[in-house]
């Protein structure tokens, strides 16, 4: 009798009610969390990973521990995060990795469906400087300057292939010239050679060109956001002098393509809902980062549409990375 009420029970069909907590409880960690960083620590990648996975854990009551992998521009991590398996394992990585690196690199170990968007927690804009010895004090004057001397267009960037890079040869095309992408090594030796005047102008992020500006080493000329950073209110975005260019990066969390999608959508809610969280908005702003607080989905969305603009960029430059 006790079977055949068993038999009956299961084969009973399951309510929306029970197959939510069933989908729920799917999604839960059994676990600890790693969040990996393809950056040593200390860079924006590294602080605004920390700053998540601290509220993470508390959220969630789970050990969440960042482990810095760096190496080869962050293409490391995402190399080992193809073949981590059913580990609980976030990556947090930015349009190097996720967007360029795969049209650059003739042989790359992985590709776009190796992952999973789960949460994109900040963005950061562009900024064009010169140094504070220049005579140029405002993008008119350079933009003067430029026309009566387009062969000195040259434009000193973190690294070749960089975001900063393409954003050069967007706003040489906006401005008809060709500019002349001078990579360096990391933004240490780019912002030295800026405030020194062995270059003339240079694109970078914002968060890392601020502090220079702030300290009156550099003059950052415009920004390249919709609207003024509120970091610099005195400082005009590019569609402010005339130059029709909006443009940004960001930093969002990805799961490896084998985490189950329930797991992985549970995460992303659960970050967008520390992002919302306003004393944690104030955090990310005091290090010159916007925050943004989405979800799996709205990643996703905002990730093709990223593709959208700079991918068309990126094949158009031609540009070819060494292995």
């Amino acid at each position: 009798m006790r079977r055949w009420l068993l038999a009956a029970c299961l084969a009973l069909p399951v309510g929306p009610a029970l197959a939510q907590a069933a989908a729920s409880a799917g999604a839960k960690l059994d676990g600890p969390l790693t969040v990996l960083v393809g950056y040593a620590p200390g860079g924006a990648s590294d602080r605004i990973a920390r700053l998540v996975a601290e509220r993470l854990q508390q959220r969630l009551g789970v050990p969440v521990v960042v482990e810095n992998k760096s190496g080869a521009g962050g293409r490391l991590a995402a190399q080992w995060m193809k073949g981590a398996g059913e580990r609980n394992v976030l990556m947090l990585a930015n349009p190097a990795v996720m967007v360029v690196a795969p049209l650059v690199y003739g042989k790359l170990e992985y590709a776009a469906d190796d992952f999973r968007p789960v949460a994109m927690v900040c963005r950061y804009e562009f900024a064009l400087a010169v140094p504070a010895s220049a005579e140029v004090k405002d993008f008119a004057g350079l933009r003067s300057w430029l026309k009566a001397h387009p062969a000195q267009f040259n434009v000193g960037v973190p690294a070749t292939g960089s975001l900063p890079h393409f954003f050069a040869l967007m706003l040489g095309q906006a401005l008809a010239l060709e500019p002349q992408a001078v990579g360096y090594r990391g933004s240490g030796p780019l912002l030295t050679d800026l405030i020194g005047g062995v270059l003339g102008q240079a694109i970078d992020t914002l968060d890392t060109v601020l502090p220079q500006h702030q300290a009156g080493k550099v003059r950052v000329l415009a920004v390249s956001g919709a609207q003024r950073s509120a970091s610099l209110p005195d400082v005009p975005t590019f569609r402010e002098v005339g130059v029709d260019l909006v443009a940004d990066g960001w930093n969002a969390f990805f799961a490896p393509a084998s985490m189950p999608p329930e797991r992985a959508a549970w995460l992303g809610k659960e970050i967008a809902a520390v992002m919302a969280a306003p004393d944690m908005q104030a955090q990310v702003r005091a290090i010159n980062l916007e925050p943004l607080a989405l979800d799996a989905d709205a990643t996703a969305q905002a990730l093709a549409a990223y593709r959208r603009q700079w991918e068309p960029v990126v094949r158009a430059s031609g540009f070819k990375a060494e292995q």
